[in-house]
């Protein structure tokens, strides 16, 4: 007759383990971006981020140093990789720039909109005068990042003759302001049930406008007026 043999525990809760160990940093971060934008940072306790991500205070300092650490790996390790993902779409890209600026932006608007990240820029304008350096650094890692892959985008239509030369640094801007605006609205008028128009039909609208400001060739209806000649010119 043969014995069956005990199973060694360890074979097989020490994989389960791990995976949980190593899982814990994101789930914590997916924590932080859900509290963060819903209470603003200042109200958000480290204890409260805790309890969301289902461990313990001390767990949450084994992975984080305070929650200023906290809330720059959700900018990294959140924002960050979105935004790099309309940059792959660049260098290879064989369309032409207007094309290229629609995809960009519409992608950021599909993943933001589907994330608690969407919250973040109206995070950022509540919060900046109390937190200027997390403002900053939101500046420098997120906010720049979009304006230099824009501005990379908005440099290669000029350069095909697609686009006229205008102003770099305001072009993007105002390529940018308004998928922020409506995120922001989103967070705030838009949470209390205020009417808020379709995301994509609110950007492709705004598309349609800014890209036949920037073509090398307007339409005639987009052209300025000429003079009337009067009479007795």
């Amino acid at each position: 007759m043969l014995t069956k043999l005990p199973v060694a525990k360890h074979t097989i809760n020490k994989p389960a383990r791990r995976r949980r160990k190593e899982a814990r940093p994101s789930e914590l971060i997916d924590a932080a971006v859900e509290l963060f934008t819903a209470k603003g940072y200042a109200a958000t306790r480290s204890a409260d981020i805790a309890a969301r991500a289902g461990v313990s205070k001390a767990t949450l300092y084994l992975y984080f140093e305070d929650k200023e650490a906290l809330f720059k790996e959700v900018i990294t390790q959140g924002v960050v990789p979105i935004i790099d993902e309309g940059a792959h779409l660049i260098d290879d890209y064989k369309g032409s720039s207007s094309e290229l600026l629609r995809e960009i932006l519409i992608h950021w608007q599909i993943r933001f909109s589907a994330s608690p990240l969407s919250g973040i820029p109206k995070l950022m304008i509540s919060e900046a005068s109390n937190f200027p350096e997390l403002a900053a650094y939101h500046e420098q890692v997120a906010y720049g990042r979009a304006r230099q892959l824009l501005g990379r985008v908005v440099d290669r239509g000029v350069a095909q003759g697609e686009f006229r030369e205008l102003n770099r640094e305001a072009v993007v801007e105002l390529l940018i302001a308004p998928l922020l605006l409506h995120f922001i609205w989103s967070h705030s008028m838009g949470s209390i049930g205020c009417p808020t128009i379709e995301p994509k039909t609110y950007l492709t609208t705004h598309l349609d406008l800014i890209l036949a400001g920037l073509a090398a060739q307007p339409s005639k209806a987009l052209a300025s007026p000429k003079p009337r000649k009067t009479a007795r010119g």
